[in-house]
Protein backbone atom coordinates (compact mmCIF):
# COMPACT_ATOMS: atom_id res chain seq x y z
CA UNK A 1 0.00 0.00 0.00
CA UNK A 2 2.88 2.35 0.38
CA UNK A 3 1.27 4.07 3.39
CA UNK A 4 4.77 3.75 5.58
CA UNK A 5 6.99 5.46 3.02
CA UNK A 6 4.51 8.34 2.26
CA UNK A 7 4.35 8.97 6.21
CA UNK A 8 8.10 9.00 6.31
CA UNK A 9 8.16 11.67 3.30
CA UNK A 10 5.59 13.62 5.64
CA UNK A 11 8.23 13.35 8.59
CA UNK A 12 11.18 14.45 6.31
CA UNK A 13 8.60 17.49 5.48
CA UNK A 14 8.15 18.10 8.76
CA UNK A 15 4.77 17.64 8.77
CA UNK A 16 3.18 14.96 10.80
CA UNK A 17 -0.38 13.56 10.42
CA UNK A 18 -2.40 15.54 13.02
CA UNK A 19 -5.80 13.49 13.95
CA UNK A 20 -8.66 14.73 16.60
CA UNK A 21 -10.18 11.42 17.95
CA UNK A 22 -14.14 12.21 19.29
CA UNK A 23 -14.57 9.02 21.81
CA UNK A 24 -11.97 7.36 24.17
CA UNK A 25 -13.56 3.81 24.43
CA UNK A 26 -12.33 0.52 23.57
CA UNK A 27 -12.22 1.06 19.63
CA UNK A 28 -10.48 4.75 20.60
CA UNK A 29 -8.00 3.17 23.35
CA UNK A 30 -7.15 0.40 20.84
CA UNK A 31 -5.91 3.09 18.06
CA UNK A 32 -4.38 5.14 21.30
CA UNK A 33 -2.25 2.25 21.95
CA UNK A 34 -1.18 2.34 18.65
CA UNK A 35 0.25 5.71 18.05
CA UNK A 36 3.21 5.98 20.36
CA UNK A 37 5.11 3.70 18.03
CA UNK A 38 3.82 5.69 14.47
CA UNK A 39 6.01 8.13 13.76
CA UNK A 40 4.37 11.04 11.99
CA UNK A 41 1.03 10.28 13.37
CA UNK A 42 0.02 12.47 16.59
CA UNK A 43 -3.21 12.94 18.18
CA UNK A 44 -3.64 16.87 18.67
CA UNK A 45 -7.17 16.63 20.53
CA UNK A 46 -9.88 14.20 21.78
CA UNK A 47 -13.05 14.82 22.31
CA UNK A 48 -14.66 12.91 25.13
CA UNK A 49 -17.65 13.78 27.23
CA UNK A 50 -15.45 12.99 30.45
CA UNK A 51 -11.95 14.23 29.94
CA UNK A 52 -10.02 12.93 32.73
CA UNK A 53 -11.69 9.29 31.28
CA UNK A 54 -10.39 9.69 28.48
CA UNK A 55 -6.60 10.96 30.14
CA UNK A 56 -6.63 7.94 32.05
CA UNK A 57 -7.60 5.44 28.74
CA UNK A 58 -4.42 7.18 27.33
CA UNK A 59 -2.53 6.15 30.44
CA UNK A 60 -3.90 2.73 30.00
CA UNK A 61 -2.94 1.78 26.81
CA UNK A 62 0.43 3.57 27.89
CA UNK A 63 0.96 6.81 26.99
CA UNK A 64 3.54 8.72 28.72
CA UNK A 65 3.17 12.21 30.66
CA UNK A 66 4.86 13.98 27.95
CA UNK A 67 2.87 12.56 25.36
CA UNK A 68 -0.37 13.12 27.19
CA UNK A 69 0.50 16.88 28.41
CA UNK A 70 1.13 17.98 24.30
CA UNK A 71 -2.26 16.49 23.63
CA UNK A 72 -6.12 18.82 24.28
CA UNK A 73 -8.71 17.07 25.90
CA UNK A 74 -12.27 18.43 25.53
CA UNK A 75 -15.39 17.56 26.28
CA UNK A 76 -16.88 19.13 23.30
CA UNK A 77 -16.96 16.88 19.78
CA UNK A 78 -17.99 19.90 17.78
CA UNK A 79 -14.36 21.91 19.32
CA UNK A 80 -12.05 19.27 18.37
CA UNK A 81 -14.46 18.99 15.14
CA UNK A 82 -12.65 22.38 14.49
CA UNK A 83 -9.44 22.75 15.82
CA UNK A 84 -6.75 24.39 13.26
CA UNK A 85 -4.12 21.97 14.22
CA UNK A 86 -6.57 18.87 13.10
CA UNK A 87 -6.78 17.04 9.38
CA UNK A 88 -8.04 14.04 9.85
CA UNK A 89 -11.24 13.64 12.19
CA UNK A 90 -12.07 9.90 14.01
CA UNK A 91 -15.46 9.75 15.05
CA UNK A 92 -15.88 6.98 17.53
CA UNK A 93 -18.81 7.91 20.01
CA UNK A 94 -21.39 4.87 18.65
CA UNK A 95 -24.02 7.65 19.02
CA UNK A 96 -26.01 8.20 15.68
CA UNK A 97 -27.15 11.88 15.99
CA UNK A 98 -23.75 13.05 17.60
CA UNK A 99 -21.59 10.79 14.80
CA UNK A 100 -24.09 13.14 12.24
CA UNK A 101 -23.87 16.21 14.07
CA UNK A 102 -19.53 15.23 14.11
CA UNK A 103 -19.21 14.44 10.32
CA UNK A 104 -21.19 17.68 9.40
CA UNK A 105 -18.94 19.94 11.49
CA UNK A 106 -15.95 18.15 9.87
CA UNK A 107 -16.89 18.36 6.53
CA UNK A 108 -17.91 22.33 6.86
CA UNK A 109 -14.21 22.99 8.16
CA UNK A 110 -12.63 20.69 5.21
CA UNK A 111 -11.33 17.43 7.35
CA UNK A 112 -11.60 14.01 6.52
CA UNK A 113 -13.56 12.04 8.80
CA UNK A 114 -13.49 8.68 9.68
CA UNK A 115 -16.54 7.28 10.52
CA UNK A 116 -16.15 4.30 13.31
CA UNK A 117 -19.85 4.98 14.06
CA UNK A 118 -21.21 2.47 11.29
CA UNK A 119 -24.63 3.08 13.32
CA UNK A 120 -24.69 7.17 12.08
CA UNK A 121 -23.19 5.80 8.88
CA UNK A 122 -26.26 3.76 7.98
CA UNK A 123 -28.60 6.50 9.07
CA UNK A 124 -26.93 8.64 6.50
CA UNK A 125 -24.09 7.61 5.22
CA UNK A 126 -25.31 8.25 2.07
CA UNK A 127 -26.09 11.86 2.16
CA UNK A 128 -22.87 12.44 4.52
CA UNK A 129 -20.54 11.14 1.64
CA UNK A 130 -22.28 13.38 -0.69
CA UNK A 131 -21.33 16.21 1.27
CA UNK A 132 -17.54 15.22 1.65
CA UNK A 133 -16.79 14.85 -2.13
CA UNK A 134 -18.63 18.06 -2.59
CA UNK A 135 -16.52 19.84 -0.24
CA UNK A 136 -13.31 17.52 -1.49
CA UNK A 137 -12.45 15.49 1.87
CA UNK A 138 -12.20 12.05 2.36
CA UNK A 139 -15.91 10.48 4.09
CA UNK A 140 -14.19 6.69 5.25
CA UNK A 141 -15.41 3.29 6.43
CA UNK A 142 -12.46 2.78 9.45
CA UNK A 143 -10.42 -0.13 8.99
CA UNK A 144 -10.18 -2.98 11.02
CA UNK A 145 -14.06 -3.21 12.00
CA UNK A 146 -15.60 -5.26 9.32
CA UNK A 147 -17.48 -3.23 7.12
CA UNK A 148 -13.95 -1.47 6.31
CA UNK A 149 -12.26 -4.96 5.81
CA UNK A 150 -15.20 -6.56 3.24
CA UNK A 151 -15.11 -3.37 1.35
CA UNK A 152 -11.65 -3.92 0.68
CA UNK A 153 -11.82 -7.74 0.00
CA UNK A 154 -14.82 -7.21 -2.28
CA UNK A 155 -12.79 -4.10 -3.77
CA UNK A 156 -9.75 -6.35 -4.56
CA UNK A 157 -11.83 -9.39 -6.66
CA UNK A 158 -13.91 -7.13 -8.47
CA UNK A 159 -10.28 -5.54 -9.53
CA UNK A 160 -8.81 -8.96 -10.37
CA UNK A 161 -12.02 -9.81 -12.43
CA UNK A 162 -14.03 -11.61 -10.43
CA UNK A 163 -17.83 -11.85 -9.81
CA UNK A 164 -18.99 -11.04 -6.15
CA UNK A 165 -21.28 -13.93 -5.07
CA UNK A 166 -21.39 -13.11 -1.39
CA UNK A 167 -19.35 -11.09 1.48
CA UNK A 168 -19.85 -10.81 4.81
CA UNK A 169 -18.76 -11.50 8.24
CA UNK A 170 -19.21 -14.32 10.79
CA UNK A 171 -20.99 -13.94 14.63
CA UNK A 172 -22.23 -15.97 17.19
CA UNK A 173 -26.16 -16.51 16.26
CA UNK A 174 -29.34 -18.38 16.96
CA UNK A 175 -32.79 -17.36 16.30
CA UNK A 176 -33.86 -16.80 20.08
CA UNK A 177 -31.16 -14.26 20.00
CA UNK A 178 -33.27 -11.27 18.42
CA UNK A 179 -35.53 -11.25 21.78
CA UNK A 180 -32.47 -11.02 24.23
CA UNK A 181 -32.38 -7.96 26.51
CA UNK A 182 -29.75 -6.90 28.46
CA UNK A 183 -30.57 -8.44 31.75
CA UNK A 184 -29.72 -11.98 30.37
CA UNK A 185 -27.07 -11.11 27.75
CA UNK A 186 -24.31 -12.34 29.93
CA UNK A 187 -25.22 -15.90 29.94
CA UNK A 188 -24.56 -16.32 26.19
CA UNK A 189 -20.74 -14.73 26.96
CA UNK A 190 -20.41 -17.42 30.13
CA UNK A 191 -20.13 -14.17 31.99
CA UNK A 192 -22.20 -13.27 35.53
CA UNK A 193 -22.76 -9.67 35.91
CA UNK A 194 -20.66 -8.87 38.44
CA UNK A 195 -17.73 -10.11 36.14
CA UNK A 196 -18.63 -7.72 32.97
CA UNK A 197 -19.33 -4.73 35.34
CA UNK A 198 -15.86 -5.21 36.77
CA UNK A 199 -14.70 -5.57 33.18
CA UNK A 200 -16.48 -2.10 32.09
CA UNK A 201 -18.42 -3.98 29.80
CA UNK A 202 -21.83 -2.28 28.85
CA UNK A 203 -24.73 -4.84 28.49
CA UNK A 204 -27.11 -2.87 26.40
CA UNK A 205 -23.56 -2.44 23.64
CA UNK A 206 -22.90 -6.36 23.92
CA UNK A 207 -26.67 -7.04 23.52
CA UNK A 208 -26.45 -5.52 20.05
CA UNK A 209 -23.81 -7.44 19.19
CA UNK A 210 -25.45 -11.09 19.90
CA UNK A 211 -29.41 -9.92 19.03
CA UNK A 212 -28.63 -9.12 15.31
CA UNK A 213 -28.54 -5.63 15.60
CA UNK A 214 -24.80 -5.10 14.62
CA UNK A 215 -24.75 -7.81 12.02
CA UNK A 216 -27.87 -5.52 10.59
CA UNK A 217 -26.27 -2.46 10.85
CA UNK A 218 -22.60 -4.13 8.78
CA UNK A 219 -24.37 -5.44 6.63
CA UNK A 220 -26.18 -2.59 5.40
CA UNK A 221 -23.26 -0.41 5.87
CA UNK A 222 -20.69 -3.03 3.64
CA UNK A 223 -24.51 -3.25 1.33
CA UNK A 224 -24.61 0.64 0.87
CA UNK A 225 -20.16 0.98 0.16
CA UNK A 226 -19.90 -2.10 -2.39
CA UNK A 227 -23.23 -2.07 -4.51
CA UNK A 228 -24.38 -5.41 -2.87
CA UNK A 229 -27.85 -6.77 -2.35
CA UNK A 230 -29.77 -7.29 0.64
CA UNK A 231 -31.66 -10.77 1.63
CA UNK A 232 -35.68 -9.54 1.39
CA UNK A 233 -36.43 -10.95 4.42
CA UNK A 234 -33.57 -9.86 6.41
CA UNK A 235 -30.18 -12.04 7.04
CA UNK A 236 -30.28 -15.59 7.36
CA UNK A 237 -27.15 -16.40 9.52
CA UNK A 238 -26.72 -19.86 7.64
CA UNK A 239 -24.61 -21.99 10.09
CA UNK A 240 -20.89 -21.98 8.07
CA UNK A 241 -17.48 -22.82 8.60
CA UNK A 242 -14.60 -21.35 6.36
CA UNK A 243 -14.14 -24.72 4.50
CA UNK A 244 -18.00 -24.17 3.02
CA UNK A 245 -18.39 -20.74 2.75
CA UNK A 246 -17.99 -21.08 -1.64
CA UNK A 247 -20.70 -24.06 -0.99
CA UNK A 248 -23.45 -22.52 1.26
CA UNK A 249 -22.93 -19.04 -0.12
CA UNK A 250 -23.90 -19.12 -4.28
CA UNK A 251 -27.33 -18.95 -5.59
CA UNK A 252 -30.05 -21.64 -4.68
CA UNK A 253 -30.10 -22.14 -8.25
CA UNK A 254 -26.77 -24.01 -7.95
CA UNK A 255 -27.18 -25.21 -4.50
CA UNK A 256 -26.65 -22.51 -2.35
CA UNK A 257 -28.88 -20.37 0.11
CA UNK A 258 -28.19 -16.91 -1.92
CA UNK A 259 -31.40 -15.05 -4.20
CA UNK A 260 -28.24 -14.57 -6.27
CA UNK A 261 -24.88 -13.35 -7.06
CA UNK A 262 -23.80 -10.57 -5.11
CA UNK A 263 -25.62 -10.44 -2.17
CA UNK A 264 -24.09 -9.62 1.65
CA UNK A 265 -24.82 -12.06 4.02
CA UNK A 266 -23.70 -13.39 7.56
CA UNK A 267 -22.58 -16.79 8.47
CA UNK A 268 -23.41 -18.32 12.41
CA UNK A 269 -20.60 -19.79 14.44
CA UNK A 270 -23.15 -21.95 15.92
CA UNK A 271 -25.15 -24.89 14.42
CA UNK A 272 -29.30 -24.18 15.07
CA UNK A 273 -28.97 -26.86 17.72
CA UNK A 274 -25.91 -25.08 19.54
CA UNK A 275 -23.42 -27.23 18.39
CA UNK A 276 -20.18 -24.93 17.41
CA UNK A 277 -19.36 -24.82 13.56
CA UNK A 278 -16.28 -26.67 12.56
CA UNK A 279 -13.88 -24.54 11.79
CA UNK A 280 -15.94 -21.21 12.62
CA UNK A 281 -15.53 -17.31 11.00
CA UNK A 282 -16.99 -15.74 14.13
CA UNK A 283 -14.20 -13.02 14.44
CA UNK A 284 -14.00 -13.10 10.35
CA UNK A 285 -14.92 -11.63 7.08
CA UNK A 286 -14.97 -13.43 4.13
CA UNK A 287 -15.31 -12.61 0.14
CA UNK A 288 -17.26 -15.54 -2.12
CA UNK A 289 -16.29 -15.32 -5.48
CA UNK A 290 -17.14 -16.58 -9.15
CA UNK A 291 -14.96 -17.33 -11.81
CA UNK A 292 -15.51 -15.69 -15.27
CA UNK A 293 -14.01 -18.64 -16.94
CA UNK A 294 -12.79 -22.21 -16.91
CA UNK A 295 -9.16 -21.18 -16.44
CA UNK A 296 -9.90 -19.58 -13.41
CA UNK A 297 -12.02 -22.01 -11.88
CA UNK A 298 -9.40 -24.54 -12.58
CA UNK A 299 -6.64 -22.04 -10.91
CA UNK A 300 -8.89 -22.04 -7.66
CA UNK A 301 -8.37 -25.98 -7.43
CA UNK A 302 -4.52 -25.40 -8.28
CA UNK A 303 -4.16 -23.00 -5.93
CA UNK A 304 -5.54 -24.43 -3.23
CA UNK A 305 -8.56 -22.20 -2.56
CA UNK A 306 -12.12 -23.97 -1.26
CA UNK A 307 -14.46 -24.49 -3.79
CA UNK A 308 -18.01 -25.00 -4.08
CA UNK A 309 -18.71 -28.51 -5.86
CA UNK A 310 -18.38 -27.31 -9.40
CA UNK A 311 -15.32 -25.36 -8.78
CA UNK A 312 -16.97 -22.59 -10.17
CA UNK A 313 -17.17 -20.84 -6.68
CA UNK A 314 -14.10 -20.10 -4.06
CA UNK A 315 -13.71 -18.20 -1.15
CA UNK A 316 -11.47 -15.87 0.28
CA UNK A 317 -11.01 -15.08 4.09
CA UNK A 318 -9.58 -13.47 6.96
CA UNK A 319 -10.12 -15.43 10.28
CA UNK A 320 -10.01 -12.40 12.55
CA UNK A 321 -10.09 -8.22 12.65
CA UNK A 322 -8.67 -5.92 14.96
CA UNK A 323 -10.44 -3.15 15.23
CA UNK A 324 -8.89 0.27 16.36
CA UNK A 325 -5.67 -1.47 16.38
CA UNK A 326 -5.60 -0.92 12.81
CA UNK A 327 -7.47 1.88 12.33
CA UNK A 328 -4.25 4.34 11.40
CA UNK A 329 -4.62 2.80 7.74
CA UNK A 330 -7.89 4.61 7.63
CA UNK A 331 -6.23 7.73 8.76
CA UNK A 332 -3.25 7.80 6.65
CA UNK A 333 -5.20 6.54 3.59
CA UNK A 334 -7.16 9.88 3.75
CA UNK A 335 -4.49 12.05 4.89
CA UNK A 336 -1.79 10.77 2.74
CA UNK A 337 -3.52 9.43 -0.16
CA UNK A 338 -6.80 11.54 -0.01
CA UNK A 339 -8.59 7.31 -0.19
CA UNK A 340 -11.30 6.04 2.32
CA UNK A 341 -10.84 2.57 2.93
CA UNK A 342 -14.13 1.73 1.88
CA UNK A 343 -16.63 4.58 1.70
CA UNK A 344 -21.01 4.96 1.02
CA UNK A 345 -21.75 4.82 -2.34
CA UNK A 346 -25.72 4.84 -2.47
CA UNK A 347 -28.57 3.61 -0.19
CA UNK A 348 -29.15 0.03 -0.77
CA UNK A 349 -29.43 -1.43 2.59
CA UNK A 350 -31.21 -0.35 5.68
CA UNK A 351 -31.39 -1.48 9.47
CA UNK A 352 -35.20 -0.79 10.64
CA UNK A 353 -36.06 -1.30 14.27
CA UNK A 354 -38.47 -4.64 15.13
CA UNK A 355 -40.21 -5.08 17.97
CA UNK A 356 -38.77 -7.67 19.92
CA UNK A 357 -41.87 -8.62 21.95
CA UNK A 358 -45.36 -7.11 21.81
CA UNK A 359 -45.07 -3.40 22.17
CA UNK A 360 -47.92 -0.70 23.57
CA UNK A 361 -48.75 2.59 22.58
CA UNK A 362 -46.87 5.12 25.08
CA UNK A 363 -43.96 2.96 25.47
CA UNK A 364 -40.37 4.20 24.72
CA UNK A 365 -37.84 2.68 22.35
CA UNK A 366 -35.03 2.24 24.17
CA UNK A 367 -32.62 1.56 20.54
CA UNK A 368 -29.82 -0.80 19.47
CA UNK A 369 -29.11 -3.77 21.95
CA UNK A 370 -32.21 -2.43 24.53
CA UNK A 371 -35.01 -4.25 25.72
CA UNK A 372 -38.04 -3.15 22.47
CA UNK A 373 -36.04 -3.62 19.37
CA UNK A 374 -33.39 -5.14 17.51
CA UNK A 375 -32.15 -4.37 14.20
CA UNK A 376 -33.14 -6.09 11.34
CA UNK A 377 -31.24 -5.57 7.61
CA UNK A 378 -33.97 -4.68 4.89
CA UNK A 379 -33.62 -3.28 1.30
CA UNK A 380 -33.64 0.40 1.22
CA UNK A 381 -36.77 0.06 -1.52
CA UNK A 382 -38.79 -1.80 0.82
CA UNK A 383 -37.86 0.15 4.04
CA UNK A 384 -38.95 3.48 2.25
CA UNK A 385 -42.10 1.91 1.05
CA UNK A 386 -43.00 0.37 4.63
CA UNK A 387 -41.92 3.81 6.21
CA UNK A 388 -39.80 1.67 8.32
CA UNK A 389 -38.56 2.87 11.50
CA UNK A 390 -34.36 2.90 11.32
CA UNK A 391 -32.86 1.41 14.51
CA UNK A 392 -30.84 4.88 14.24
CA UNK A 393 -33.72 6.67 15.66
CA UNK A 394 -35.27 4.10 17.84
CA UNK A 395 -33.85 5.35 20.86
CA UNK A 396 -36.05 7.31 23.11
CA UNK A 397 -38.80 7.78 20.92
CA UNK A 398 -42.51 6.76 22.33
CA UNK A 399 -44.74 4.52 20.51
CA UNK A 400 -48.41 5.77 19.30
CA UNK A 401 -49.79 2.71 18.72
CA UNK A 402 -49.39 -0.98 19.66
CA UNK A 403 -46.66 -2.80 17.50
CA UNK A 404 -47.11 -7.14 17.29
CA UNK A 405 -43.51 -8.76 18.45
CA UNK A 406 -41.49 -9.60 15.14
CA UNK A 407 -43.23 -6.66 13.05
CA UNK A 408 -41.38 -3.94 11.67
CA UNK A 409 -41.93 -0.50 13.37
CA UNK A 410 -42.55 2.48 10.92
CA UNK A 411 -42.64 6.29 11.55
CA UNK A 412 -46.57 6.00 11.63
CA UNK A 413 -46.02 4.07 15.19
CA UNK A 414 -44.07 6.83 16.85
CA UNK A 415 -43.59 10.34 17.65
CA UNK A 416 -40.38 11.42 16.05
CA UNK A 417 -39.40 15.24 16.27
CA UNK A 418 -39.14 16.45 13.21
CA UNK A 419 -36.74 19.19 14.10
CA UNK A 420 -34.24 16.73 15.60
CA UNK A 421 -30.61 17.14 13.75
CA UNK A 422 -31.26 13.38 13.19
CA UNK A 423 -34.66 12.94 11.70
CA UNK A 424 -34.00 16.08 9.58
CA UNK A 425 -30.77 14.69 7.95
CA UNK A 426 -32.19 11.19 7.34
CA UNK A 427 -35.38 12.72 5.77
CA UNK A 428 -33.01 14.32 3.35
CA UNK A 429 -31.36 11.38 2.24
CA UNK A 430 -33.95 9.32 2.20
CA UNK A 431 -35.25 11.83 -0.36
CA UNK A 432 -32.47 12.09 -2.25
CA UNK A 433 -31.26 8.41 -2.31
CA UNK A 434 -34.56 6.99 -2.04
CA UNK A 435 -35.06 6.21 -6.05
CA UNK A 436 -31.74 4.53 -6.53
Amino acid sequence: MNLHPLLRRRVESGHPVRVALIGAGKFGSMFLAQVPTIVGLDVAVIADLDPDRAREACRTVGWDDVRIGATRFVADGIEACRADDVEVVIEATGHPEAGIRHALTAIEAGRHILMVNVEADVLAGPLLADKARERGVVYSMAYGDQPALVSEMVDWARAAGFTVAAAGKGTKYLPHFHQVTPDDVWTHYGLTPEQAKAGGMNPQMFNSFLDGTKSAIEMAAIANACDLDVPEEGLRFPPCGVDDLAQVLRPRNVGGQLDHDGMVEVVSSLERDGRPVFRDLRWGVYVVLKAPNDYAAACFRQYGLPTDSTGRYAAMYKPFHLIGLELSISVLSAALRGEPTGSTRGWRGDAVAVAKRDLKAGEMLDGEGGYTVYGRLAPASRSKAGRMLPIGLAHGVRLTRDVAAGSAVTEDDVALDGERLAVRVRREMVDRFGEG
